[in-house]
């Protein structure tokens, strides 16, 4: 398990980063749709800014979290997509206080956590360590949106290890989310990282394999591209199905992107 500090760290310099993208944007572009149907890029920070709120509210507030939780059941398919469009109805010099503030007293509260903290969550209960790559892969990801929309081309980096460990630990998520029984077997998975290093995950031996640039396979489970479009490869009957539905993220399973030129 990786030191929660360096996690931390690595939170702060995703989140800087997309902070870089829209700190300068007029108010026009904060209106720019993104490739999530209905998403702006204000919804977009909108939503980070809500996570960050509820995730700050578990780790100090377990009582006024679980508040949360109830309203998310009330409403299970459009909770997430009501609190976005709250925010982003914000003006966007205020939304992006409030997003700068929440992450930042989240980054606080999770370095002061005690050793061994575990916070409620709406899944498992997480550890200072799992919330920090949680909320690194959601910033990458939802920062890939905004990229897109704007039509920048970002440099992967190191940090994306986080964001592939996610999604090689939440294969068997991917399976019960859509009522189907995970596969026994464990899989072998080779990301090449930015710096030519390679990820390597499970059993050498395994029959089922995943390889391919670390790029790639994040924005596979993250979905934000199409398998069809990355060079992410699969040998195996189940770990070709395993890239058809893999998803890195909570929640019923997504639509994903459409193949380009579709």
């Amino acid at each position: 398990m990786p030191d929660p500090a360096v996690v931390i760290d690595d939170l702060r310099a995703e989140s800087e980063e997309l902070d870089g993208l829209v700190g300068e944007l007029s108010d026009e572009q904060w209106a720019t749709a993104t490739p999530a149907a209905g998403w702006t890029i204000a919804h977009q920070i909108a939503h980070l800014a809500w996570t960050d709120e509820v995730a700050l509210l578990a780790v100090t507030n377990p009582g006024a979290f679980a508040e949360e939780v109830e309203k998310a059941l009330v409403a299970p398919d459009t909770f997430v997509d009501r609190a976005a469009e709250a925010g982003a109805r914000r003006p966007p010099r205020e939304l992006l206080a409030h997003w700068r503030a929440g992450r930042d007293g989240l980054r606080q509260a999770l370095g002061d956590a005690p050793a061994g903290s575990r916070f409620p969550w709406y899944g498992p209960p997480m550890s200072a360590t799992s919330m920090a790559t949680a909320r690194l892969m959601e910033t990458w990801a939802h920062g890939q949106d905004v990229a897109d929309a704007l039509g920048v081309v970002r440099e992967p980096t190191a940090r994306l290890r986080h964001v592939a460990h996610i999604g090689v630990r939440a294969r068997g998520y991917a399976y019960t989310v859509r009522g189907i029984e995970p596969p026994k077997q464990e899989f072998r998975v080779e990301l090449t990282g930015p710096d030519g290093e390679l990820w390597a995950y499970g059993p050498e031996d395994a029959a089922q394999r995943v390889t391919g640039p670390a790029l790639d396979f994040c924005l596979l489970v993250t979905q934000r591209a199409h398998r069809d479009d990355l060079a992410v490869r699969a040998e195996g009957a189940e770990a070709d199905r395993w890239l058809d539905i893999a998803q890195a993220f909570a929640g019923p399973a997504g639509p994903g992107r459409a193949p380009k030129g579709a």
